[in-house]
Parts: C-alpha cells; sequence; structure tokens
C-alpha cells in the first residue's frame, strides 16, 4: 500500500506517467547505459571504485528507463522506477539487484569511505 501511494503521489507531480511507446527514447537510454557500463570499467581498471560503483549503477539505471519507455512508461524517479520494474516484470531476484545497486550508488556518492571499505568494495566488483 505504501509503494501504490507513493506511485500515485508522484503520478499527480508528473514525475511518471504513461507516454507513447518509443523506440527512439528506448535507443537513447540503451546507448547511455552502454556509455555508463564503458565508463565504470575505465574507472575501475584506474582503481576509481567509488566513481566505478556509480557508474555501474547509472548503467543498470539507463536500461531500466530503456526498458519502461519501450512499454510507454516515463519514471523521472529513481525509486519509482525499481517499484515500477518490481511490479510489472515480477523479477524479484533482478528487483534486489536493482535496488542493491541504487543503495551502493548513494553510499558512494555521498559518504566518504576507508580503505578498509574500498578494498571490499575492489573485492566484491
Amino acid at each position: 500500500m505504501k509503494e501504490t501511494s507513493f506511485l500515485r503521489k508522484l503520478k499527480k507531480e508528473g514525475k511518471i506517467g504513461l507516454v507513447e511507446p518509443s523506440e527512439e527514447m528506448r535507443a537513447s537510454y540503451s546507448i547511455k547505459a552502454e556509455n555508463c557500463l564503458k565508463s565504470a570499467k575505465i574507472l575501475f581498471q584506474n582503481q576509481l571504485y567509488e566513481n566505478s560503483t556509480s557508474e555501474a549503477y547509472y548503467c543498470i539505471y539507463n536500461s531500466l528507463l530503456s526498458l519502461l519507455f519501450k512499454i510507454g512508461i516515463k519514471s523521472e524517479n529513481h525509486s519509482a522506477s525499481i517499484v515500477l520494474f518490481k511490479e510489472i516484470f515480477d523479477k524479484p531476484e533482478l528487483t534486489k539487484i536493482i535496488s542493491w545497486a541504487k543503495n551502493e550508488r548513494i553510499d558512494k556518492q555521498y559518504y566518504v569511505e576507508s580503505h578498509q571499505v574500498i578494498k571490499a568494495t575492489k573485492d566484491s566488483c
């Protein structure tokens, strides 16, 4: 019920909604996803693990937006996009991965990491 009211609020604000399915938007977000993946790999190879984590998440997120535009859904909210994916596609394991990646991105982007945590991040990649 909490997720439903969250989605209703965002729909009212124009942050999510139905649109015409768009192959052009799908392709554009797929290209963005590919570029984020390339960036994540380069950053990882250069031991910039926190930045690599963010780019890897944006690869996933842009892929998700691509999928949503393909079926005619616009979403301007990360959490809403994940909820919509969960409800529409019923892929619990993928939903967990996307949510985990989002949380990792937030942690790495907004908080200072210790040497020990950076090593753990490297080991988990």
